[in-house]
């Protein structure tokens, strides 16, 4: 079939006057910088490259879907992370939005510390070096093995997620032998301005002890009784892809009096608040995500005045970026399948891949951006919808966005900032088999995390 033999959906000069869709790029040839990796740019065929090296290479050599990573582009940002934040606080990387050994190195060698939050991550990054008393220990059911293998290891920190965990971790502590350093983890009552599936901080949730009827307070009592524990400061994280900083604010506020009243009663001011993560990306033009620096002369504002204002010494601030991180840094790449023009609506560009390599959508509607990668285009904008293979009407990669009319089988498209949360999330649904994750760097690519493959998938089916 030739590029123009199939019949185009929806020019965006009808869907326009509907009043649901933004206008398309002037060009959509015109890459966006805000969605896509810093080292993204088009050759002089047109063609998409990273870290110097074309997509169809990408492609021929590595497959499709897969995960392209710019390793520089990772790195760059670990560094603007700990330079804004500087010395006296601590930026742990949150290791859910996407882990591998390669990684862990990676933030070693950049001067990140890492937060865990699962018996398989800690595995991860004690094995790839990362220094155990530079790792946290999150989890809101942190298994009795998993919390054994982190006190035995040294880990820096233990975020305590409820009462039970609080006794739970000190008698394992004291079997040990030793005093775990360990946060309380409080709800504070803040409804962060995001997908009610990514806000941690409301009351109703399963993450942390609430901060109201003084349930917070409580737990600080029970962790200073015991003598296993060394409990060194308050953790707070209020959601995730947040842009409005009022959020964090009112956090801190709560977190403050918290210590406060700490104080107050047990005569000791602990040292350390941890604000969390949850820090937005650029997913779409739409997006406007605030620069590290900025974030971190905010946050150390609010904590300074509300510590001045309660006459506490200021304690140590940590954060917790990890979409922040790799989000940007990373896309995807697939090929298109098959092209369905449905008359008024829009077209369906269906891709190699799908839910399986990219869950969001689906779970938390999430906006995404795509573009043709694999050539330029000068035909007209189709409002497209970019969906996968799986058998689920909701395996939508891409709800609404626009591409080339011209567009057509063998294409090769991507959609940029899935670095976080999507191959972390990957599944093998309908036996799908788990994309790749190459790290491109000056002019250089390989495999950090290989495809999976059918004897992968038979070698787990002992039937």
């Amino acid at each position: 079939m030739s590029r123009s033999a199939h019949p185009a959906g929806p020019r965006h000069a009808d869907v326009l006057t509907e009043g649901h869709y933004s206008a398309p790029a002037a060009d959509l040839n015109v890459l966006d910088e805000k969605v896509w990796a810093r080292t993204v740019t088009r050759d002089a065929d047109g063609a998409l490259t990273v870290g110097g090296i074309a997509v169809a290479r990408l492609a021929e050599e590595f497959g499709t879907p897969a995960y392209f990573l710019d390793e520089s582009d990772f790195r760059a940002r670990c560094r603007a992370w700990a330079e804004a934040f500087g010395p006296d606080a601590d930026v742990f990387y949150a290791g859910k939005a996407f882990l591998s050994r390669a990684v862990v190195r990676w933030l070693k060698e950049e001067g990140l510390n890492l937060d865990v939050c699962s018996g398989g991550e800690l595995t991860t990054a004690l094995d790839a070096g990362m220094p155990a008393e530079r790792i946290a220990f999150h989890g809101n059911n942190k298994t009795v093995a998993e919390i054994e293998r982190a006190v035995g290891a040294g880990v820096g920190r233990i975020v305590l997620d409820s009462f039970q965990e609080i006794v739970r971790v000190a008698h394992i502590a004291q079997r040990h032998g030793v005093r775990q350093r360990v946060q309380i983890r409080v709800t504070v009552g803040v409804e962060a301005h995001t997908h009610e599936f990514i806000a941690t901080a409301h009351e109703d949730q399963k993450f942390g002890i609430a901060l109201a009827d003084g349930q917070a307070a409580e737990a600080v009592r029970r962790a200073l009784s015991l003598d296993g524990l060394d409990l060194v400061g308050i953790h707070s994280h209020i959601g995730s892809q947040i842009f409005d900083m009022a959020g964090f604010e009112v956090s801190a506020r709560r977190v403050v009096q918290l210590l406060t009243e700490v104080r107050d009663e047990h005569g000791i001011e602990l040292p350390e608040i941890d604000l969390g993560g949850g820090l937005g990306i650029a997913y779409t033009s739409e997006d406007d995500p605030r620069e590290p620096h900025e974030i971190a002369k905010a946050l150390s504002d609010i904590v300074t005045r509300e510590c001045e204002a309660a006459k506490l010494r200021t304690p140590r601030i940590s954060v917790e970026p990890g979409r922040a991180i790799v989000g940007p840094t990373a896309f995807t790449l697939y090929e298109v399948g098959t092209i369905k023009p449905l008359e008024g609506l829009r077209t369906y560009v269906s891709v190699d891949g799908g839910m399986s390599d990219n869950i969001r959508t689906a779970l938390y509607d999430a906006e995404y951006s795509v573009a043709l990668v694999s050539r330029t285009s000068d035909a007209e904008p189709m409002l497209v919808r970019v969906v996968g293979k799986h058998c689920e009407s909701g395996d939508i990669v891409v709800k609404d966005a626009f591409l080339p009319a011209d567009l057509a089988p063998g294409d090769l498209i991507a959609v940029p900032a899935t670095g976080a949360y999507c191959r972390s999330m990957a599944s093998n649904y309908n036996h799908a088999l788990r994309p790749p994750v190459v790290a491109v760097r000056d002019g250089e690519a390989r495999v950090i995390v290989r495809r999976e493959t059918e004897e992968d998938l038979l070698r787990l089916d002992v039937g």
